[in-house]
């Protein structure tokens, strides 16, 4: 252990404060997504700016999360943490003053950017100040204030905006955000030890995003477009060339790359953040499952919701299990259980052929299964990735496994949308929420083969 690690006694408290400043985006930014009437009404904005106020958030964590890894390793995880929690303030405020578009869009973007520090910088300061089985328990209480706060933020965001009005979702933010630095004041910095002149690579920044924007313009505005269309396909062009250059150009960095791909040589960080990847593009099973159950089975909005809350519970509650089945058994095993839980989850929820109150059983024991497997997976996967990265590069490696993350939803929301869009304009909506859900299973099934294929057994076994 190093010195900070052994003088500073407060881990307790660095824990909540640091799940406190995770749910500032997850918990609480991320409600924005439900409370789109009542944001409409109340600023008296159309829906496509409100959509567009609504994706910058995501778009600007994705585009500058690594970047911030990467400066939390050299300025220091705190400093970095710190000014996450600053401009969640700030944004955050900006939407409570907000009257109009302008206020909208600037802190949904400060708030995107808050996010992009907040999440690596956090994830590095557990590394520095935990080890072996105490890392491990950190790491959960990071997953339930991520994975927990996404799943608990329809239902918080909902009854904030119901009984109190949707401007105070980001009064609270606010609360949670100071909250976290006032817990945080006493903890030491931590940063990497580096030597050399540090030389921000811009060059690398710019073709990121660039490539980021075409990627993301592409994923959530492809249908809108049409997928044929020239702009379409001149975006996905940029976006194929952008990652080819961004690659080749990164490799030819020398000092201080802005994505180190030296990272991808430990086998165990590559299946970590690439199951991580394809396991969160399994959300696109959420999108297809919501929509049929209301399209084809008549359900209310509400009702599709309540389909869903054992996911909720599930995940939750699994969590802390799947900490303590990893020290028991290593990370791999875990890891695969989780997937395998997922997959058959999702499988499931593809059985449109039964009849009524059978395939409602189904999906509701369907959503249970998902939200084990991915409760589950969380811990071991994370302390995965953290433990592959050396401590010079874990807040870079931390913004990388956490990008895919991002990218992962993404990708997986929108290619499930399409398929089930695409077969619903041939066939019955039956056909297309099954095509849609079999899209997804093709995803656990990948993830399933990246952690066989990639993480050792002994992965993640307690270190005490």
């Amino acid at each position: 252990m190093s010195t900070k690690e052994t003088t500073y006694k407060g881990t307790n408290k660095m824990i909540i404060g640091i799940v406190f400043g995770v749910i500032t985006f997850w918990l609480f930014a991320q409600a924005m997504v439900n409370i789109v009437p009542a944001v409409r009404e109340g600023l008296g904005v159309n829906l496509g700016t409100l959509n567009i106020a609504i994706s910058l958030t995501s778009l600007f964590s994705g585009l500058f999360i690594v970047v911030a890894g990467g400066l939390a390793d050299r300025i220091g995880r705190k400093k970095i943490t710190y000014l996450g929690l600053i401009l969640s303030v700030i944004g955050s405020l900006l939407l409570v003053l907000a009257q109009g578009a302008i206020l909208l869009i600037v802190g949904r973007v400060l708030q995107g950017i808050s996010a992009a520090c907040i999440m690596p910088a956090t994830i590095a300061l557990m590394k520095a100040y935990f080890e072996g089985e105490e890392r491990q328990r950190a790491l959960s209480y990071w997953s339930i204030g991520s994975w927990g706060g996404s799943g608990v933020t329809s239902f918080a965001g909902g009854a904030i905006a119901t009984y109190l009005g949707w401007k105070w979702i980001f009064i609270f933010s606010i609360i949670f955000a100071l909250l976290s630095m006032l817990l945080l004041r006493e903890v030491p910095e931590s940063k990497a030890e580096t030597s050399g002149e540090f030389k921000f690579d811009y060059g690398g920044l710019i073709i990121f995003i660039i490539t980021m924007v075409a990627i993301n313009i592409v994923i959530t505005q492809g249908a809108a477009f049409g997928w044929t269309s020239l702009l379409t396909i001149v975006l996905a062009v940029i976006a194929i060339i952008g990652v080819i250059v961004f690659v080749r150009y990164e490799r030819g960095v020398e000092t201080t790359p802005l994505i180190d791909f030296k990272l991808f040589k430990n086998k165990p960080y590559t299946g970590a953040t690439i199951s991580n990847f394809l396991l969160n593009a399994v959300a696109g099973t959420l999108i297809v499952a919501n929509t049929y159950v209301q399209v084809g089975r008549g359900f209310t909005a509400f009702q599709s919701g309540m389909l869903s809350i054992g996911y909720l519970v599930a995940v939750l509650s699994l969590i802390r299990v799947g900490e303590k089945i990893m020290q028991r058994v290593g990370a791999r095993n875990p890891m695969i259980w989780g997937t395998i839980a997922t997959l058959i989850g999702v499988a499931i929820m593809g059985l449109t052929f039964l009849p009524g109150l059978i395939y409602t059983i189904v999906v509701f024991i369907g959503f249970i299964l998902f939200g084990l497997g991915l409760g589950m997976y969380a811990t071991p996967s994370t302390d995965t990735a953290v433990a592959g990265a050396p401590d010079s590069k874990v807040g870079e490696a931390s913004g990388i496994y956490k990008m895919a993350s991002s990218l992962g939803n993404a990708f997986g929301i929108a290619i499930s949308a399409t398929v089930y869009s695409a077969v619903v304009a041939f066939s019955s909506v039956d056909v297309a929420a099954t095509a849609g859900i079999i899209t997804n299973v093709v995803f656990a099934v990948l993830s399933l083969i990246s952690i066989m294929a990639l993480v050792p057994k002994d992965v993640g076994e307690s270190e005490s």
